[in-house]
Formats: C-alpha cells, structure tokens, sequence
C-alpha cells in the first residue's frame, strides 16, 4: 500500500517558539511563508543602497501621514510573516509596538530583487495579493525597473506596470523618480 508523504507546516506561533528555544537563531535571516521557512538571499550593496535611499525618500515625504518600516515582519495569517525590504504603513502613534501590522494595515510592499526575483514574483506577490495589499513594488535590480503591481483579485494582481529609468512613478500622491529610486 502507497503512502502518501504530507509536509509537516508550522504557524506563527511555532515559529517564535523556535526562536525562543533557539532553533532560529538572531543572525537567521529567515521569513515564514505559507507555514514554511525559507532562507532569505543576501543583501548586496545596491541592494541595501535603494532600501535605504527609499526608506529615506519616503520617511521625509509621508512623515506623520504613513510609517516606513525597513525589512520588518507583515503578520499574515497564522502561517505567514513575510519581511519585505520596505513597508508603507498606515499611521499610528504606537508605531505597531502591541503587535506586527497585518494585511489591513499595509499601504505598499516594496521588494527589491536580484537573485530573489522569481521568488518575489511567484510566491510572494500572490500571497500579498491573495490577503488583499493594495500595492506591490518589485524593484528589480537586474532589469533597473520598477513593477507596479496593483488590484488585488484572488492571488493575483490585476494591473501590473514597469516603469524604467526616465519614467516617474507615484505612490499615495507622491511622485518620485524611478532613475532616482534605483540610484542610477
């Protein structure tokens, strides 16, 4: 008789539990996704240029109106706590101190992508279309473009545009300068 093999899928409660107990330790640099953790690629130098240039643009332009969070946990689910590279955030005084921000919460996901570029695109995308985030940015640092991803329906985004050097792209009536954006 043949038996089927069933992968053994954590929560997020788990999860903290295994960093609690050191399972996952501090310098992991891991993110649970549907119940599974997945290692994440090094950070480059262009890399952490833009999330840093980013973060920077938008915490001038959005302060008091929006919170910038920089490679922070999204709490989606009870199997998921993705760590995109910048979160746009609606505001709150306490800064989500009680608890990580949940899909309701979220204006814009940015994720800046070399080698992670499909993964972003086939798993990560589709997840936070699937828990309706409004907004997705993929920035990919091979092509130097933006994809604008937006419309959420089901696990998917309806409406995806890139935008490349020369073009301007907006963000919540905020106007910036995609040559700019990826420090060209």
């Amino acid at each position: 008789m043949a038996t089927e093999v069933v992968k053994r899928l954590i929560n997020v409660d788990e999860y903290y539990k295994m960093a609690e107990v050191g399972i996952l330790k501090p310098e992991d640099r891991v993110e649970l996704i549907y119940g599974e953790i997945f290692k994440m690629s090094p950070i480059g130098s262009r890399h952490a240029a833009i999330v840093n240039y980013c973060a920077k643009v938008m915490n001038q332009l959005f302060d008091g109106e929006a919170i910038v969070r920089i490679q922070n946990p999204i709490r989606i689910g009870h199997d998921n706590e993705p760590e995109p590279d910048i979160s746009l955030l609606k505001f709150r005084p306490d800064y989500y101190t009680s608890a990580h921000p949940r899909p309701a919460d979220v204006l814009v996901l940015i994720e800046v992508a070399g080698s992670s570029i499909k993964f972003d695109r086939e798993v990560k995308a589709p997840l936070y279309a699937a828990h309706g985030i409004p907004e997705c940015w993929i920035i990919d640092l091979e092509n130097n473009q933006i994809e604008f991803l937006s419309k959420p329906q089901g696990d998917t985004y309806t409406e995806t545009r890139v935008f490349v050097p020369g073009d301007e792209v907006w963000l919540i009536g905020k106007r910036f300068s995609v040559k700019e954006l990826l420090i060209l």
